[in-house]
């Protein structure tokens, strides 16, 4: 009687059946490494996503599912991994830990600490990959997270549960406008996560200097996937970002975290692919690089009767061209944007915020009622500047009007510079305003423009303590408030004295 191999291969089978369950199909062997990525043969029932360990000591999770063999990256540069090598499956997808053991650490993607200041034990862990809040879940946004910085609480509020996109050119401050932003939360019971992706351990060593010499470091978590890690790490070190600011959330409390940067991110995503054999499309980057970004942003948001997740991720840009794909997918999925312009850097206006090109699409809804109600005339006072720039410069005489129109906005633009690392609250901010709305800066020259309105705050803090105390606690501007403060400033007028220079 002819066996053919099928009948053969059906009898094995049969016989196999009765026997009892082994492990044999939980192990794979490494037919191909290379390029911190590797092809597994034998895990034939492994699942995407999922944390395998490899004999040598190295980790890699499973980001391909063929055929005939699963596509690995590793999770470790420093250990080698060879052909042959057993690989077994956990069963489980890759966790970070999460925790408030986690305030004022500094972790790398894999959720270890690299601090120097011990390890973190016991500490409850939750998958990267998570659904964002559906609608029902969500409140809407109206509660202002405060930046400090004058030109966005005024012009391009942001709210608690926003995502506000800072996007500009190399070298225009983008970082020092998140960190300040990190900075001013001191006090305001908001917790902060910075997450570094594909930057030098020497920057990231700057930062966090500056966070412990400002007191910020104790409440802020940094996670860092540095430009040395494997391009798995910069893949992976958003999402436990996020995961860590999720958790933060979900315990009633309020989170801010910046992304520093996805375009680093979508450049580590595109290496994987191509890696992978995926089909490159526009500018060599896959497919659903959109949903990379999306399913990480759309984690932001506030909860109702809970917490709120704040994001604002930075992505650079060169010569100023918002156009690119990543800046473009990135601008869709957000709630506004930031945008530095190099020309304004240049110039010398810092923070250089394009007002015509940011928007915020939450808008008034993320502004105190003090903030709101001194800054309503600026937008149109600095875009009617901008307009009678142009036409100055080209030597047309202008009328008396324009004339006055162009010296508010010179003084305007002035208020709103700011040095890097100070940060003003929105009671400072609205007491700055007040003065420009009210048209006390007309016959103060431009340069001492800045020392005016900076002493002026600190002049009505320290003698008229009841009034700055009715703005903050009413976080609005009161008309018998108003009608103090005119006085108020009437007074400072006759005090002031210009700084030498």
């Amino acid at each position: 009687m002819d066996i053919k191999n099928t009948d053969l291969v059906s009898l094995f089978e049969k016989a196999l059946a009765g026997q009892p369950q082994t492990n044999l199909d939980e192990i794979g062997k490494v037919i191909q490494v290379g390029d911190g990525i590797c092809q597994v043969h034998g895990l034939e029932k492994a699942i995407y996503n999922e944390l395998v360990d490899f004999e040598g000591g190295n980790r890699g999770i499973i980001l391909n599912l063929e055929q005939d063999y699963v596509t690995v990256f590793l999770l470790y540069n420093s250990i080698t991994v060879v052909e042959l090598e057993v690989v077994r499956r956990t069963g489980q997808v890759f966790k970070a830990p999460v925790g408030m053991e986690l305030l004022g650490r500094t972790l790398n993607a894999m959720g270890k600490p690299i601090d120097g200041k011990g390890g973190l034990e016991n500490l409850e862990r939750s998958p990267i990959e998570a659904f964002a809040p559906g609608v029902i879940e969500r409140s809407p946004v109206n509660e202002s997270l405060e930046t400090g910085i004058m030109a966005i609480d005024s012009l391009i509020p942001i709210g608690k549960g926003q995502r506000e996109l800072i996007i500009g050119n190399r070298n225009t401050g983008k970082t020092a406008l998140a960190l300040d932003a990190i900075l001013h939360q001191k006090g305001k019971n908001v917790l902060c996560i910075y997450v570094s992706i594909g930057q030098r351990q020497a920057n990231l060593a700057r930062k966090i200097r500056l966070l412990v010499e400002n007191g910020a470091l104790e409440y802020t978590v940094i996670v860092s996937a540095d430009s040395a890690d494997s391009v798995l790490c910069q893949y992976l070190a958003p999402y436990v970002g996020c995961t860590i600011g999720e958790y933060f959330r979900k315990q009633g409390r309020d989170a801010l975290i910046v992304y520093d940067d996805l375009s680093n991110h979508a450049i580590a995503y595109r290496e994987m692919s191509l890696l992978m054999r995926r089909p490159p499309g526009r500018e060599a980057y896959p497919g659903d690089v959109f949903y990379l970004h999306s399913r990480l942003l759309e984690r932001a948001g506030k909860i109702l009767n809970g917490g709120s997740l704040t994001a604002l991720p930075l992505v650079q840009i060169q010569s100023d061209d918002i156009t690119a794909y990543i800046p473009t997918n990135l601008i869709s999925i957000t709630d506004g944007q930031i945008f530095l312009d190099d020309q304004l850097f240049k110039s010398g206006i810092r923070p250089a915020v394009n007002i015509g090109l940011s928007v915020s699409r939450v808008g008034g809804a993320a502004q105190t009622k003090a903030i709101k109600k001194t800054a309503k005339t600026l937008g149109l006072e600095l875009a009617q500047y901008r307009e009678l720039l142009d036409f100055s410069q080209f030597g047309t005489e202008l009328d008396t009007n324009a004339q006055e129109q162009l010296a508010r906005g010179q003084r305007a633009v002035e208020i709103l510079k700011q040095a890097q690392f100070i940060t003003y609250s929105f009671v400072q901010q609205a007491l700055m305003l007040l003065v420009l709305q009210e048209g006390a800066l007309d016959d103060v020259p431009v340069s001492d423009v800045h020392a005016f309105v900076t002493q002026f705050a600190s002049y009505v803090e320290s003698v008229y303590d009841h009034l700055y105390q009715a703005i903050e606690i009413s976080q609005d501007l009161s008309p018998e408030t108003h009608t103090e403060l005119l006085v108020v400033i009437k007074e400072f007028k006759t005090l002031f004295i210009a700084p030498e220079i």
